[in-house]
């Protein structure tokens, strides 16, 4: 939500600069995520000044070029090449002196340079009002007022609004702040706990009367719990036109581009009073009548955006005897909104019932301002006060009479609420007992009435527009929020629980995990289960019926929840990568969502790994080549899980699908545990991801049950040394190391501490289809020291069964 801060002072008179209200807004729940300067003119016309064409002659070699010579006030006469075909002697116009930055109608900045033009100098320009962004015209240059003083400062002569704009990030249960009104109320309450005690301005619409009775439109609310209130009247004999400067200048700040002076005063009262209001062309209404109600499923409807629209049977419309005219508190209609013909208008201002907006404007995805504020429940009781104050605003801009009394529809008047406020709880909750006084100063600011007054309490009524306040629980909310989170002091003691958690708790085999992750470089990510259904047309390993579809998704790409870690993961490493941050560690603990036979909707818990790049930054100390990321990189993360788990009893399998380009499977007994690898090109090409990712996808459900059932084993250091002896064996180029640490086992089961892989070799000085594995065997015994006899009798037996099952050759 946008407001800005010369608007805002129209309500509560402050001297305060920006950035020190933007912090007391922030302070009463009214997040301020950015304050940013607003110009009507951007550039402010600074290093423009009114100048005087002294003469002007035709340019000597150019037939529509001319030379000037322009007093600009400080007794040097420059000379400027115009080409504007209005320009002559004698004239005062605006002059864009050397170095004067101008913005052009995107809004990029030129800057004014001492040039030649067809070989005459050129000391500035004589500007056009769309090159100072006063207007559109392009026909010739501005002329002014011949009683301006030359050398006055263009800012000072033309209408430039200057105005910082607040980007509130406003929560969805403060309907009531959604407003210029809204805010400055607000801030009233916060200043008063400041010492500072402003009074709110509000609008008048004392001046409001009935001219004539001449053009009565009724009204009919059909359903009633759908439009509680619903308010209107008819304004004629208006003149539709271009609006006046400093409405204009009021929504341009807050990013509202003007239409007309009718639909802008629909559009200030919106968000000066926070009510929406809609303006029909009375002249399309037919049978003058307006009707509030549904109408059948089916219906065809055109909207201002000019799509045809088909209605739902609980969508409410406001429709006139013969056709539907608006979406009822969404969009209005393509042939009765306002134009430069209409001569009189029906103007409605009214409640809609907060849910039913909602469902209609999501389920034709439509989000407008009024709809914004409908489905999150505005004020009940500012129907009327808000449809009179935009009939005068009206008035004073496009003439007219007011032709009809105000017909009210409101059969049941919405109450305002009844709580009881507790001294007591209040108290705990805020951690803090605050004076009485102060609480009731706090609760009279908010337009919260006092009824009654005890030892234990307030009985209070809360206004109808406060709907997110309708408990203790929220009243103490707002008096802590208004008195300040900051204002509450620390205690000295802090209370805790011990929890008697199992070890192997979910959260807590997490945490272990996400610690040790976080220790070796990764960062933890959090990413949307909601995604868009076109991934799954990635993988033939995701269906379409299996997709678990949101019933009113917020977009196409959130439509769906994801049946696969990857997706986002990859979504993260393309935005990073974007950014220029090429080195990536990711580890995310999430879900996958499958929907299967009838209502059979199922969630899988995961652990996906995602790494790209290099393991770590560049440095002098480290060969950087030799730091990519790969395969066996992400393979030592993998196990180092599950080693940390005591998983282990691990069978490998390789798999090549349509994910992974290489890649192992992981199980223990039948249950996969991971599958991680190298992702396909084609996956990433999607993605705009040009350099190599690894993945991996852990079972978590799985990892989670392995866990609890094995033990951690530990054992003293042994006070007998241990034994390394190494092999450089060759073999054949499809022998796995697998293969080798099996046999190794077998061989020796219980001397046999540790087999490592650390050299492997094939090129030069080998024969074709050999390869050289330099591999250490540990030996290790825990009741005596190894003799030589022993470990070169191990060492024998190993060389046997390498040579006799791999055939292999002691190097």
């Amino acid at each position: 939500m946008k407001i800005s801060y010369n608007w805002l002072k129209q309500f509560a008179n402050l001297d305060w600069d920006a950035e020190k209200t933007g912090e007391l807004l922030t302070d009463l729940g009214l997040e301020v995520e950015g304050i940013e300067a607003y110009q009507s003119v951007k550039g402010g016309l600074e290093g423009v000044v009114v100048g005087q064409v002294l003469n002007c002659e035709k340019h000597p070699n150019a037939d529509k070029l001319k030379i000037t010579k322009v007093d600009l006030g400080n007794g040097e006469p420059v000379q400027i090449v115009c080409g504007a075909p209005n320009v002559s002697a004698g004239q005062k116009v605006p002059v864009a002196t050397i170095g004067t930055k101008l913005y052009d109608d995107k809004g990029e900045e030129w800057t004014i340079k001492k040039g030649k033009i067809r070989g005459e100098e050129s000391h500035g320009m004589i500007c056009a009002e769309d090159e100072l962004g006063l207007g559109k015209g392009h026909d010739g240059i501005m002329v002014l007022n011949s009683d301006i003083p030359v050398g006055t400062k263009a800012a000072e002569i033309f209408d430039i609004e200057n105005d910082y704009v607040f980007e509130i990030g406003l929560t969805p249960n403060r309907a009531d702040a959604m407003s210029h009104w809204g805010t400055a109320r607000d801030l009233k309450a916060g200043l008063l706990q400041k010492d500072l005690n402003i009074e709110l301005i509000t609008p008048s619409v004392s001046n409001f009367r009935v001219e004539n009775r001449l053009k009565k439109i009724d009204i009919e609310v059909t359903n009633q719990d759908l439009a509680p209130r619903y308010c209107g009247l008819t304004i004629s004999d208006i003149k539709v036109k271009e609006s006046p400067s400093w409405l204009q200048h009021r929504l341009k700040a807050i990013g509202i581009t003007p239409k007309n002076n009718v639909v802008d005063v629909t559009n200030y009262v919106l968000h000066e009073l926070g009510q929406p209001l809609h303006a029909f062309d009375a002249h399309y209404i037919e049978g003058d009548k307006i009707e509030v109600k549904t109408v059948e499923a089916g219906t065809k409807f055109t909207t201002l955006d000019e799509v045809e629209r088909e209605l739902h049977e609980e969508d409410l419309m406001i429709c006139d005897a013969v056709k539907p005219l608006c979406i009822a508190g969404v969009f209005g209609g393509m042939n009765s909104g306002v134009s430069e013909t209409t001569t009189s208008i029906f103007l409605e201002s009214a409640y809609f019932n907060p849910v039913s907006i909602r469902k209609t404007a999501k389920r034709h995805s439509l989000n407008t301002d009024a709809s914004f504020r409908f489905e999150r429940g505005i004020d009940p009781n500012i129907t009327e006060y808000a449809l009179k104050r935009a009939a005068l605003l009206i008035q004073e801009l496009a003439g007219g009479n007011i032709s009809s009394e105000i017909l009210d529809l409101y059969p049941k008047k919405i109450e305002d609420f009844q709580v009881f406020l507790s001294f007591e709880n209040a108290t705990k909750l805020i951690g803090e007992e605050l004076p009485q006084e102060t609480i009731k100063q706090i609760l009279t600011s908010l337009d919260i009435k006092i009824n009654s007054v005890t030892e234990s309490g307030i009985g209070l009524t809360i206004p109808s527009y406060r709907n997110d306040v309708q408990r203790e629980a929220d009243v103490i909310e707002e008096i802590l929020r208004v008195y300040g989170y900051n204002n509450i002091a620390f205690t000295q003691k802090l209370n805790a629980s011990i929890s008697n958690i199992d070890k192997f708790s979910d959260h807590n085999v997490q945490n272990i995990i996400s610690n040790q992750l976080a220790g070796q470089g990764f960062n933890e990510m959090m990413a949307n289960s909601l995604t868009t259904p076109e991934y799954i047309h990635l993988s033939e390993q995701l269906k379409t019926e299996n997709n678990v579809e949101m019933l009113n998704p917020l977009s196409n790409d959130l439509a769906v929840m994801r049946q696969s870690m990857l997706f986002s993961g990859l979504e993260a490493v393309s935005y990073n990568s974007n950014r220029k941050r090429a080195d990536l560690k990711f580890f995310e603990f999430g879900k996958t969502y499958h929907h299967y036979q009838e209502d059979s909707r199922i969630e899988n818990k995961h652990l996906s790994i995602i790494i790209t790049g290099n393991r770590s930054k560049e440095s002098w100390r480290i060969n950087n080549s030799s730091q990519v990321s790969d395969f066996f990189y992400l393979k030592g993360v993998v196990l180092s899980v599950l080693e940390r788990l005591s998983i282990n009893r691990l069978k490998t399998t390789p798999i090549k699908n349509d994910i992974f380009s290489e890649g192992i499977s992981l199980t223990v007994g039948k249950a996969k545990v991971v599958d991680f690898g190298i992702i396909k090109k084609s996956i990433l090409k999607h993605f705009s991801i040009a350099q190599e990712v690894l993945y991996a996808d852990f079972n978590w459900d799985a990892v989670l049950e392995y866990a609890k059932h094995n033990k951690v084993k530990y054992s003293d250091i042994s006070k007998f040394q241990e034994v390394r002896r190494d092999f450089a064996l060759l073999l054949d180029n499809d022998v796995k190391f697998e293969e080798i640490h099996t046999i190794a086992k077998q061989t020796e089961k219980q001397l046999l501490k540790d087999i490592n892989l650390f050299d492997v070799y094939q090129g030069k000085n080998l024969p074709k289809g050999k390869k050289s594995y330099a591999v250490s065997f540990t030996l290790l015994d825990e009741k005596k020291t190894l003799t030589d006899k022993q470990i070169d009798k191990i060492m024998n037996k190993l060389q046997h069964n390498f040579e006799n099952k791999l055939g292999a050759e002691l190097r």
